[in-house]
């Protein structure tokens, strides 16, 4: 899910990229129906999601759940508070399919996790940043030498940290890592027990809008912040039409996403929780437009993973082109 780029190429990436992945959501509704006999449903499709995203979306709708009671799937839902915790799920065959940003698939190839890369969504490097307090003194990065950060170990904001650190020439092993959850890294921040906090949307904007949290540094220039859809080896081997219904419905809901901010907000707030005005600036800064992993990304991927190996953060290299259908 990301908001950036005109209209036309925003619709554009959601209509080719269901060319791309075969069908529409309604089509691979009625190809399932034939290629499968209808009948109770006696199979589950369980998906993680976040307090966040086109997947929350996708499960306030029931659009999925429709595309695939006929062949006789039921859709199960399970909420997580960040991606490690979502894809620890998927090693552990609690799920079978989720979406996390680019460092948490990464952690969790190089632990074994049996994952698949099956489609990204295009970046959106304002979706997530470090974060200070408004009245901080710390102004720059070069000041975050030797303080607290807090973060979700192994979520996309690991790798901007990394980024953000190298720019500023400080080692990692410079700054205090404190990892929390978001709800805990919150607490944190606000009780003054971090100095910093790397998170993303909407916990960032609810930050900026509530507290006056200062941006020290977004993705802009730095890291990309693609997000990915992610499913484990076994399931994507057995229900691959079930994987591409997931997908084209996806595809649809970013159809209608797509300069509807106001309804789309409106409709996670009602899910998640957060203000509709917070959302509203976090919806803003991110893109919609689900399609295949090219060559690029699996090579921009790639290099995410080779620098966590560089600092020791995995223990051995990975292949990314390894995971992707």
């Amino acid at each position: 899910m990301s908001f950036t780029g005109s209209a036309s190429a925003r619709a554009g990436f959601s209509r080719r990229s269901l060319v791309k992945l075969g069908l529409s959501a309604a089509a691979l509704g009625l190809t399932l129906e034939r290629t499968l006999p209808a009948r109770a449903a006696t199979r589950v499709v369980r998906i993680g999601f976040q307090k966040y995203g086109a997947l929350i979306l996708l499960k306030g709708r029931g659009l999925l759940e429709r595309q695939l009671k006929p062949p006789g799937y039921d859709v199960q839902w399970v909420e997580y508070p960040a991606g490690p915790q979502l894809l620890a799920g998927l090693n552990d065959g609690a799920i079978d399919f989720g979406a996390t940003g680019e460092a948490p698939p990464i952690f969790a190839q190089a632990a074994g996790t049996p994952l698949v890369y099956v489609a990204h969504e295009p970046p959106a490097p304002q979706g997530e940043a470090i974060l200070v307090q408004k009245n901080s003194a710390i102004r720059s990065l070069a000041e975050l030498k030797g303080k607290k950060i807090a973060l979700n170990r192994g979520s996309n904001v690991h790798y901007l940290l990394v980024k953000a650190l190298e720019k500023a020439a400080i080692a990692y092993s410079d700054v205090e890592t404190v990892f929390l959850p978001p709800d805990d890294a919150r607490r944190a921040f606000d009780h003054g027990s971090v100095d910093a906090w790397a998170i993303w949307d909407p916990y960032q904007a609810a930050a900026e809008t509530t507290i006056g949290a200062s941006t020290l540094v977004n993705g802009e220039g730095l890291v990309s912040n693609h997000q990915f859809y992610l499913a484990s080896r076994n399931f994507v081997a057995g229900h691959q039409q079930v994987v591409d219904a997931i997908i084209a419905a996806i595809g649809e809901l970013d159809d209608w996403a797509n300069g509807n901010t106001e309804e789309v907000a409106a409709e996670l707030s009602r899910e998640i929780g957060f203000p509709a005005d917070v959302l509203k600036i976090a919806l803003g800064r991110q893109s919609y437009g689900v399609k295949p992993l090219s060559s690029a990304v699996v090579a921009e991927q790639q290099k995410v993973a080779d620098a966590f190996l560089a600092l020791k953060l995995i223990a051995g290299r990975i292949i990314i082109a390894d995971a992707v259908r």
